[in-house]
């Protein structure tokens, strides 16, 4: 097949993905305290702690809190969930996220509330076709964004988050390497804007950060002109461009408590705002237009698949022991060299 055809058929299988996605969010919501009561029972009785990724529902992030787990990006949840002596670890996110926990910590069992919550950057790279692409050119360092499987982690040099892909490539390029990209072309073209590195970009992209509108933004500026805009990278670079800060899920967090403004037009996943409200509750959240005025959007700044999570599921994983993750150990080992990498590079500069 064609390049061309290869891109259309990936993106046909992201679509397939969504629309289920889309009917398993038509059930019903559970959230009750006995159902709380009964997760917080089951944690203690599975010596389990409860890691929870920023994107999840409030109640989700609420429960990690009060019971000792933690809310973060899918690098420190699985950096604490190895370090935690917990036995079980339980992750609230989507399957890279429990995917990446299993090879850091191999000797714990790693349960997820569903293993239907996917995204749409592992999706759309898949490791056949990535391995295809990086063979085609050998002369490049292999970087790739935490938002991939195990298998395309294994394929890779270098993993890397949001919060450290500049300070990673800029690295690299100053050493003289040429970079190979995947799978977000957003926060790739990001990446190559800020450093001038030389970057082949895979054509991948976030549906939740991909529908945020740069005219949207300017309109909302109209109604809030003092207002600071916090995008994430994986936007488009018409939104970015407009932005007072731009930065990984950690990053606006931490923007929207230090800087002044006392309203922000925030482009990233709507889950944020629990943890933005709770640290600055007398400040305004705003969420930017996704898919232009009167369009039907497909996110709506929430991803569906973060959107799976439930507490009846959670419930479920630890009382019925579902939704567990396994890594083959050939994959594990592998895919382990480039995630060190990245911790080792983070904790020395």
């Amino acid at each position: 097949m064609s390049e061309l055809v290869d891109k259309v058929a990936l993106r046909d299988t992201v679509q397939k993905y969504l629309s289920e996605a889309e009917e398993s969010l038509k059930k019903p919501v559970v959230d009750n305290q006995d159902l709380r009561d009964e997760i917080k029972a089951l944690l203690k009785e599975k010596d389990a702690v409860l890691v929870a990724h920023y994107y999840t529902e409030d109640a989700i992030q609420e429960l990690a809190e009060e019971t000792g787990g933690v809310i973060a990006d899918s690098l420190e949840m699985a950096r604490f969930g190895a370090e935690h002596p917990a036995k079980t670890l339980v992750v609230a996110g989507v399957k890279f996220m429990g995917e990446t926990s299993k090879i850091l910590s191999p000797e714990k069992t790693v349960l997820m509330p569903t293993l239907e919550a996917t995204c749409s950057l592992d999706i759309g790279c898949p490791e056949e076709e990535f391995s295809k692409f990086c063979d085609e050119h050998p002369d490049r360092t292999v970087v790739v964004y935490a938002n991939t499987s195990a298998a395309v982690k294994a394929r890779a040099d270098w993993v890397v988050t949001s919060a450290i892909a500049l300070d990673v490539v800029q690295h690299l390029s100053d050493q003289g390497e040429k970079i190979i990209w995947a799978p977000d072309q957003h926060l790739g073209r990001y990446v190559q804007s800020q450093t001038g590195a030389d970057v082949l970009l895979w054509d991948g992209a976030c549906i939740v950060h991909e529908e945020f509108k740069a005219k949207g933004i300017h309109d909302l500026k109209a109604i809030y002109p003092d207002a600071a805009v916090l995008v994430h990278p994986e936007s488009p670079e018409s939104v970015v461009e407009i932005a007072d800060v731009v930065g990984s899920t950690s990053q606006l967090l931490k923007a929207s408590k230090e800087l002044p403004n006392q309203t922000f037009i925030v482009a990233t996943d709507r889950g944020i705002f629990y943890k933005m409200k709770q640290a600055s509750p007398e400040k305004r959240f705003v969420e930017a237009p996704t898919a232009g005025s009167g369009a039907t959007c497909r996110s709506c700044a929430h991803c569906p698949w973060m959107a799976l999570n439930s507490l009846e599921l959670l419930r479920n994983a630890l009382r019925d022991g579902t939704g567990e993750i396994f890594v083959d150990e050939q994959v594990r080992v592998k895919g382990l060299i480039p995630l060190q990498r990245m911790l080792d590079f983070k904790a020395s500069s």
